[in-house]
């Protein structure tokens, strides 16, 4: 084996649509799948509280584990590691000769430095360092726009990319990958990793388990199995139940299935069963997705500040703890945000309607900084992605992708609409 490669799996737990690890393959005789687990992911330098929540490390591990499974039954496997990745990868690749690491290409400010100091040490061996864009529904290289230019406001932006951009083919995942011996895969405990684990509540949507072959599963259900996709549009603000939503988001924020796999399994569907408003607007929240990720590339690090990219000049509001901490434990008195706060603290998810509400509620009502709110759903949710997280929090708060000054709602409105006779408050109101 005289040509050896690293893949560095990140946020891309997948073996289908991974241009990373297709490339890796066609040009090395064999591969070193790698995950490095950063343990500085484990707490929040800024408030002192947990950067990433139990159910969503608990997520994260079983996805982890099934990469491994099926990397191990086309020969390989997949060796996780603990630690600094500028130490941890470059040390692997000395290790086992490697001529370069393959990895995700990055789109938030602070995981493309580490990138780019990734390629720095690396270059001091002799190891070369490629990326390749594996989460977006469409290719950046194939926007009618160069990044700078990209529209800040989306509906300019999905107008212009339906009519001008084409949607790449899916890559189909291996049939075998040769690896020198990869040892068997040992994660952490909780209890190592200083955390009491606890089950999510009984209550929750749906029971989420991590990993490639539950996301194809959850996709074959929603389309094929259910045709739930043909009522999308009308049920998509739903709150009780595991099928109001495609419930997609953990394995897409995950890397454990892609964006255009999702895409090209309801164009089938389409083809077969017929195409509607429903199907359509799946794919419309895909493009928001892919939105929020060019725009991050855009404005780089605008998005984590105070007032974001709109050009105020603001000055955040001092921080009441005694608000902040009522908020997150579902207690402000609003039985609607209440009951939708219980749900993510005790499940890790939350619906997209109670999410506008709760962030809504968090800074027009309570008068918080967003960032505050912003920060306690990267821990909560299984869900977390970073340029969508960050980017509807701006949006609500009006230093986002929005044209207007900000989006406040009329909460016992919100409530009266979408839960009139009090199902979703009567089921998260009741003590757990």
């Amino acid at each position: 084996m005289t040509k050896k490669g690293i893949v560095w799996f990140k946020t891309d737990l997948r073996l289908h649509d991974n241009e990373t690890l297709i490339k890796a393959i066609e040009e090395n005789d064999g591969i070193i799948p790698v995950y490095c687990f950063n343990p500085q992911y484990l707490n929040d330098s800024n408030d002192k509280g947990e950067k990433i929540g139990n159910f969503r490390l608990k997520f994260l591990f079983e996805s982890i584990a099934e990469l491994d499974k099926n990397l191990r039954k086309l020969g390989s496997g997949l060796i996780f590691t603990i630690g600094n990745p500028l130490e941890e990868i470059p040390k692997i690749a000395l290790k086992y000769g490697a001529r370069k690491v393959y990895s995700k290409r990055e789109v938030a400010i602070f995981e493309k430095q580490i990138d780019l100091q990734m390629e720095q040490e690396l270059w001091k061996q002799k190891c070369l360092f490629e990326s390749y864009s594996t989460s977006t529904l469409y290719n950046a290289s194939d926007l009618p726009f160069a990044l700078k230019d990209i529209p800040d406001v989306f509906t300019t932006f999905r107008k212009r990319v339906e009519k001008e951009s084409e949607i790449r083919a899916v890559f189909e995942a291996p049939k075998q990958i040769i690896s020198p011996t990869i040892p068997a895969l040992k994660l952490p405990t909780f209890n190592e990793l200083g955390r009491a684990e606890k089950q999510p509540d009984e209550r929750g949507v749906l029971v989420f388990s991590g990993g490639e072959n539950a996301a194809l599963k959850r996709l074959n259900h929603y389309l094929f199995e259910s045709h739930l996709i043909k009522n999308y549009k009308e049920t998509r603000n739903g709150l009780v139940g595991g099928d109001y939503s495609s419930k997609f988001s953990p394995w897409l924020a995950n890397g454990c299935i892609s964006a255009r796999k999702i895409y090209a399994e309801i164009k089938k569907f389409e083809a077969e069963f017929g195409a509607n408003e429903s199907t359509y607007w799946l794919i419309f929240e895909l493009i928001w997705r892919d939105y929020f990720r060019f725009i991050f590339k855009k404005h780089k690090y605008k998005l984590f500040t105070f007032n974001g990219i709109s050009g105020q000049k603001n000055t955040p509001p001092k921080a009441d703890l005694a608000k902040i901490e009522s908020w997150k434990m579902g207690e402000t008195g609003n039985d609607f945000i209440d009951a939708n706060m219980n749900e993510l603290r005790l499940t890790g998810f939350m619906s997209n309607r109670g999410r506008q509400n709760v962030a809504s509620y968090f800074i027009h009502e309570l008068q918080q900084d967003w960032r505050i709110g912003a920060r306690y759903f990267e821990e909560q949710l299984i869900d977390y992605d970073a340029s969508s997280n960050w980017g509807n929090w701006a949006y609500l708060a009006g230093v986002g992708n929005d044209p207007r000054s900000g989006r406040q709602f009329n909460i016992e409105k919100q409530a009266k609409d979408y839960d009139a006779a009090k199902v979703y408050r009567n089921l998260w109101l009741k003590k757990s």
